[in-house]
């Protein structure tokens, strides 16, 4: 399983929340929303419009992070969840999710929602975490999850610093032979480009560097039919890993990135409340 604990994790966070709205002028209202920085977020929208909130939640505060689902691999991916969650009635992959119904309450429909969401393709294969920010607003969700979907609760993990890259040898250098082999593909041996984020294991002295669509299509080899695999076994050392653990590891940010993040979050904000 993965790391859903509360321990530090490298890599950029991108999650999909549920606000509660505790006015009793506004009574059971909910929103969905999509963030780089939870804190931040929620303190955006009980600032109002002013400081960055959405209008549909300005003025109506105050709002409560009851809930949110993490693990994405990318802002992308993240997004599509959210609208899907904001817009189930629009989206084919949730066709047999019934409607609202007569009584039902906003959030109780959000998270039957949400279960059919977490067990609807592509996301039943996501490295996706169910994180409960308030334990007492928690209920099961039905169907539940699926087994390499953990539930956790309390605050995310603060992201571990991620290390600076290394500096690129001298072009007039001559290559050593461990250089070699670190700048090829352990599966294909063709090389390795550093835009492409090669995924490597994160066990000591393992040699494993791999294109991504290699290592997907080795894990999947008993499962072809699939796109995404979920887990599998290291062809170097052995070990057995987790997928979404392997994309987090080589995607580590960068400060710029992060700033890069959080400007995205409110452009994208902006773009879906116009």
């Amino acid at each position: 399983m993965g790391p859903a604990g509360g321990t530090a994790r490298p890599g950029c966070f991108f999650g999909v929340y549920l606000l509660y709205c505790l006015n009793p002028r506004h009574p059971g209202r909910v929103y969905v929303g999509f963030t780089v920085n939870p804190a931040r977020r929620v303190q955006q929208h009980n600032g109002g419009r002013k400081k960055g909130g959405a209008w549909r939640t300005s003025g109506r505060g105050p709002w409560e992070m009851v809930l949110i689902v993490h693990g994405f691999p990318s802002a992308v991916a993240a997004l599509r969840f959210e609208w899907a969650w904001q817009h189930p009635h629009a989206s084919r992959r949730l066709a047999h999710v019934g409607p609202r119904l007569r009584g039902e309450a906003a959030f109780a429909f959000h998270l039957r929602v949400l279960a059919h969401m977490l067990r609807a393709p592509p996301w039943a294969r996501l490295p996706l975490t169910v994180r409960w920010l308030r334990a007492d607003f928690r209920r099961d969700l039905c169907p539940p999850p699926p087994p390499h979907v953990p539930l956790a609760f309390g605050p995310p993990p603060p992201r571990a610093p991620a290390p600076r890259h290394r500096a690129v040898p001298f072009a007039d250098s001559e290559p050593t032979q461990d250089q070699d082999a670190k700048a090829r593909c352990t599966l294909c041996t063709r090389a390795l480009q550093d835009e492409e984020h090669p995924l490597c294991c994160p066990h000591p002295v393992c040699p494993l560097r791999a294109h991504v669509i290699c290592l997907a299509e080795e894990f999947l080899q008993e499962e072809p039919e699939q796109l995404l695999p979920l887990e599998g076994q290291c062809p170097a050392c052995k070990n057995s890993l987790l997928w979404g653990d392997l994309i987090w590891l080589g995607r580590m940010g960068t400060e710029e990135e992060d700033d890069d993040l959080e400007s995205e979050e409110e452009h994208w904000t902006d773009m879906l409340e116009i």
